[in-house]
Formats: C-alpha cells, structure tokens, sequence
C-alpha cells in the first residue's frame, strides 16, 4: 500500500500526473545502470546505479542484479523483475548462464510467459509450450517427451538445464506493472527531486536522525560509519532501529551530495508528519515527528 501513496504525493508535489510519465525516457532509464544522471561529484556510497529508493529495484539484492545486467530497456527491466522475484531463477541458474557467457540478459528465462512465446517462436505446438510453462514455473521441472520434443527443435542444453532449476515463476503481467511503478518514480527522482526525496522521507521511513541531517554532508557521513561499524561488530549488536536509520542516512546522504539541504525544523513551515519542500532554498524542511520520542498523535497538536 505504499507504493500508491507514494505515487499520489509525488504527483500532488509536482503537479505531474502518473499516468503522463513516459516509460522509454533514457535519461530515467540510465538510473538502472548508472548513477550518472545524478550528477553526484563525490559519491561517498560509490553506488553503481541511481536506483536506490526506487520501488523493486532499490533493494541491495536488486541493485546487485541491476549493476551484473546493466539494463537500457523498459523489456530488460521486467525480465530483471521476474529473475528478482522468482524461486532458483537468478542465483545460480541465470546469474552463471550470463557470467559463463552462455546467455544474454534477453535470453535468460525471467518470467513465466517467456517459456511459452519462446518455445512457440522455436515451432512448438502452442499446447506443449504452454503445458511445459506450466511444469517449470511450478517447479516441476522438464517431463522426458517434453525435453526429447525441445531437443529435436534445437532448443540449446542451458534453456532445458535452465528450466529443471527453476522452483516458481513471476507472471510477467505483475512484473510489467512494477516496472511501470519505478519507472514512474525514477521520473520523479529525476525531474523532480526534492518532491522525490520528501516523499521517500515521509512514506517510507520510521527512523530519523535530523541533528546529522541538517548539519549536511560530513555529519551524515560520520554518522552512517558509526552505524556501520556497529553492525560489522562482533562485541555490540545493532539494533533494528539503527538498520533502518541506515536506509535513511544513506538517501539523505544521496539527496545532500545532489546540491540539496535540510533546513532546521520550523514551528512556522514543519507539517506533523510529512517532510516540506522549500523550493527557494533548495531543500527539505523536516516535520514535527522526525523529533525523537514524539509519537504521530504528539506531533499533530505541535
């Protein structure tokens, strides 16, 4: 559910409705494979996509594909969907096929749909493909008349390998749609990035440290070590909240490094609970609830 919120308030900061978000922009695009575009000069994360914060694909796991695959098309994006949500899809099965040079990122098995048009685009029977799509995305794997007919239409030994790995499948239908959502706020996180960053702050964070905040860059950045050396530590346990912190610090410490700010909270500009962008100065007025031990209900009477 938060995804849809996100979008909305997006939309409403920028003025810019969902629906009018092109989806083979190049320059959002390029957030999957590079962080280019967002013209960080002294990336302190070193990350090697701009898709931290993006739906999906903003997850460590995700970015690890995105940065093996380098993805440039919408279609690439919604193979590197299903390979993210299927079962015995990526690891170990496309992930070795793409390293060893035995397949593309086009060519790999990603959602479940891909068995059927591929096999019907070899010359199989659409019944046999559809039925062998069935087989391989419940994890069934490949019956000997199916792998004997694959073979005599010269389907290469990895695809049938491929196939008796797999344990579930993502429709293709639903990836098609989460591709859709974070390119849409990919748009947002580049034509608009402080409606972007305000909306990340306020929907998808529990945890704030706004004294590193607002002091900028270097005080981040001190912070974030600290919390990382922590959970490195073999003597001190890091804490749930102090791993959510880190998410947090780390998209600050990005939306800093693009030329942005906060500012100090205000009892004049603050909103309860949502984060206040200040457009003429460049930055983020934090709200009342990002104050330590001030609860939702608390900060709505300030």
């Amino acid at each position: 559910h938060v995804d849809p919120m996100a979008l909305k308030m997006m939309s409403q900061l920028s003025g810019v409705d969902i629906h009018d978000i092109p989806m083979n922009d190049p320059t959002v695009l390029s957030l999957f494979n590079s962080a280019k575009a967002l013209n960080i000069k002294h990336d302190y994360l070193q990350n090697k996509t701009g898709a931290m914060g993006i739906p999906e694909f903003g997850t460590e796991n995700s970015r690890r594909i995105l940065e093996q695959t380098l993805p440039s098309k919408f279609s690439d994006l919604v193979i590197i969907s299903g390979l993210s949500h299927g079962t015995d899809v990526w690891a170990g099965n496309a992930e070795k096929l793409i390293q060893e040079g035995k397949a593309t990122l086009r060519e790999v098995i990603g959602c479940r749909d891909d068995i059927m048009t591929y096999l019907i685009g070899k010359g199989l029977p659409p019944n046999i493909s559809f039925a062998i799509m069935e087989d391989v995305r419940k994890g069934r794997g490949l019956k000997a008349e199916y792998v004997e007919i694959m073979k005599a239409h010269k389907i290469p030994q990895w695809y049938l390998d491929s196939c008796n790995l797999i344990k579930y499948m993502f429709p293709k239908g639903h990836a098609v749609a989460y591709v859709t959502q974070a390119v849409r706020v990919g748009y947002y996180k580049i034509y608009y990035p402080l409606e972007f960053y305000a909306t990340f702050f306020s929907v998808r964070c529990d945890h704030y440290d706004v004294q590193a905040m607002v002091k900028g860059e270097q005080a981040i950045i001190d912070r974030l070590d600290e919390l990382k050396l922590k959970s490195r530590s073999k003597t001190e346990k890091i804490s749930p909240k102090e791993t959510d912190l880190i998410k947090t610090l780390s998209m600050a410490l990005e939306m800093v490094q693009r030329g942005y700010k906060f500012e100090n909270i205000s009892l004049e500009k603050s909103d309860a609970t949502n984060f206040v962008v200040d457009k003429e100065n460049n930055a983020l007025i934090p709200p009342f609830i990002t104050i330590d031990g001030l609860g939702a209900n608390n900060a709505s009477t300030v």
